[in-house]
């Protein structure tokens, strides 16, 4: 499956793009890097909204006024989780694109920024996803992690026994196999932990038999925060995984471009975890 749509922002990202094809992308690039900087700027603007826990109402009952209603299809919860020194707000786009389609819980959860343990954000998840399912009543939810969201749901799911209440999990710009970008940043334990070899890395790679999540992973070719790119990729032996290529498309886009939260719905949207393949979609 491939989606495409704009190119982002790092003009460092030009380097992996072959000699010939540079000529004709500066003005792509002059765009794209506006259209990024403009997320940016938005995102920053909508932060502080993000950093209170959101409220649960309950549900209310149907009324029962004799009106004949269509059949909905039962769909589990689906939980957001955001990437590294972020929160909530960077789903507003994609939960409302999620809710106009039809997907009424949708959820969030803020981890904070001074989390120094993915092992532990992946226990905190596992306590939210329980309570969820207590509250709903639903067996099973949905998962989309952007970034370290989606290492950490990953983690949950693979090595605290979360398969077992996680039907699907999306990632978007996920170091699988750990990134190498921006060394200086090692000084936070997190960042370590998403290194290639890591501790938590090398965990994640061992094996991982019987495992009932599905996982769809989407990848950038030029997400400028993973490096490898195909860091982003997700390949397992024991895993039902599929990669979603994204072309043009950076890192801060994944969660806010249209055409890739079309392809969220359409995987979230699939009955059964075995009968969905990636080939051949392209949106432009």
């Amino acid at each position: 499956m491939k989606v495409t749509g704009v190119l982002p922002l790092f003009f460092p990202s030009c380097r992996r793009l072959w000699p010939g094809r540079l000529a004709g992308l500066s003005v792509t690039l002059l765009r794209a890097t506006a259209l990024e900087a403009a997320i940016l700027a938005g995102h920053l603007l909508l932060y502080p909204t993000g950093l209170i826990r959101e409220r649960h109402p309950a549900a209310l009952p149907a009324p029962d006024d004799g009106t004949a209603r269509l059949p909905v299809r039962p769909a589990p919860p689906v939980v957001l989780l955001h990437g590294f020194i972020d929160n909530r707000s960077v789903f507003v786009l994609l939960r409302r694109a999620l809710a106009q389609h039809g997907r009424q819980r949708v959820e969030s959860l803020n981890y904070s920024p001074l989390t120094c343990d993915i092992r532990t954000a992946a226990e905190l998840l596992g306590r939210h996803v329980e309570e969820i399912c207590e509250r709903t009543g639903s067996a099973r939810v949905d998962i989309v992690g952007h970034s370290l969201g989606g290492l950490i749901a990953r983690y949950y799911v693979q090595c605290l026994g979360g398969d077992l209440r996680v039907r699907t999990l999306v990632t978007l710009g996920t170091p699988h196999s750990g990134t190498r970008v921006a060394p200086l940043a090692d000084a936070h334990p997190i960042v370590r932990q998403m290194r290639p070899g890591s501790a938590v890395i090398e965990e994640l790679a061992g094996p991982a038999p019987g495992c009932r999540t599905r996982f769809v992973s989407f990848w950038s070719d030029l997400d400028s925060l993973m490096d490898p790119l195909e860091t982003a990729c997700l390949e397992h032996p024991d895993l039902d995984a599929h990669n979603v290529r994204v072309s043009g498309i950076g890192h801060l886009a994944l969660p806010v471009h249209p055409a890739v939260a079309a392809v969220i719905r359409e995987t979230l949207d699939a009955p059964h975890p075995g009968d969905r393949t990636t080939g051949g979609l392209t949106v432009a």
